[in-house]
């Protein structure tokens, strides 16, 4: 199967996969014992003719399958729904925030990925030694650690007691944000050769990915650890040790490549996971990002808002996953698109 064939086939069966998303999240939004119709027109001693016009505004009144082929027909045109948390569409709000979470899921993920791997290696080559059981320590730990507490733990060091690094925020007082080209302001600040912001988002962004992607860099670091453990008792490791090459060549050229496989598809995992469940480290560093509007909406009963998060974290992991696919051929040329 050629790659644009495999590529096609597998963005369209994203459709049900997104039919069956919105299924699910509209009926458990929409079940809830609550009333976002009284929500939105200020409570209990709202007037029942704002309630009720709101209720008429939302199909409120309808029975709950007639408002999901309302919102099917709505999402048929791109039209995510209105947000009354912000007073205006549910794509406007996501395409404030997306770059946001997208900016710091990156960082994490290029924080995480490559300390993960050097981590796994060292571990794997140095079985039972020192530095094998201080990396296996640190993947307990990662593992163990609560993100709240964590971030919690690191404001409380680098912010109070030693200030090197700033609490909150994506950029430092009196420094300007780049003009919006990708709304990353690291990416946006270079186009513009705003080098002074570029180092102000950098700075910002170092502890809050750190924090973020702690749990994945522990995750990727015993996964790579325990695949090259496997593969360096390969029979091929053997022979090409037999050749006289040299352990370097071995454990780069031979062991690393097939060992990638599993750590690749659990990056590409951890990647939507992140962007999903960025909420507490999004809150506890008062970033900007789409986990803190989705937190609120949901406390806000604003169910446009939080269907359209669900929408956008689906899409990207059904993405994430189709990029990794395609990395398995490009790590293994044995792995063949499709299975055929």
């Amino acid at each position: 199967m050629k790659t644009w064939e495999y590529i096609t086939r597998r963005l369209i069966l994203l459709i049900p996969v997104l039919i069956g998303v919105t299924i699910l999240t509209f009926v458990v939004s929409h079940v809830i014992p609550a009333d976002p119709a009284m929500h939105f027109a200020g409570g209990p001693k709202a007037q029942p003719e704002t309630i009720e016009r709101i209720r008429e505004e939302l199909h409120l009144n309808e029975p709950v399958l007639v408002q999901y082929f309302y919102y099917l027909n709505d999402l048929v045109h791109f039209d995510l729904g209105k947000s009354y948390l912000e007073s205006r569409p549910v794509t406007d709000s996501l395409a404030q925030y997306f770059p946001a979470t997208l900016e710091l899921t990156i960082f994490a993920m290029l924080i995480s990925i490559p300390l993960g791997i050097v981590g796994g290696i060292i571990s794997a080559i140095r079985r039972n030694k020192l530095s094998d059981h201080i990396t296996r320590f640190i993947a307990i730990v990662g593992y163990s650690l609560p993100i709240f507490w964590l971030a919690l733990m690191f404001q409380y060091a680098f912010a109070y007691q030693i200030p090197i690094l700033p609490l909150e925020g994506r950029l430092s007082i009196g420094v300007s944000a780049p003009p919006p080209v990708t709304g990353l302001f690291v990416v946006d600040s270079l186009l513009a050769g705003d080098l002074e912001a570029c180092g102000s988002a950098l700075y910002h962004l170092l502890m809050p990915a750190f924090t973020l992607g702690f749990a994945t860099l522990a995750l990727i670091l015993r996964m790579t650890r325990s695949s090259m453990l496997e593969v360096m008792g390969a029979d091929y490791i053997r022979t090409a040790r037999a050749k006289g090459l040299s352990e370097r060549t071995v454990i780069f050229k031979h062991a690393l490549r097939n060992a990638l496989i599993p750590t690749v598809t659990v990056s590409g995992l951890s990647f939507g996971a992140l962007l999903g469940g960025a909420v507490l480290t999004e809150t506890i560093f008062n970033w900007p990002g789409m986990g803190r509007f989705a937190a609120s909406a949901v406390i806000g009963l604003d169910f446009n808002s939080v269907m359209g998060f669900t929408l956008v974290v689906a899409i990207t992991y059904v993405l994430a996953n189709l990029i990794v696919d395609l990395l398995y051929a490009v790590i293994d040329p044995r792995v063949k698109l499709g299975g055929v």
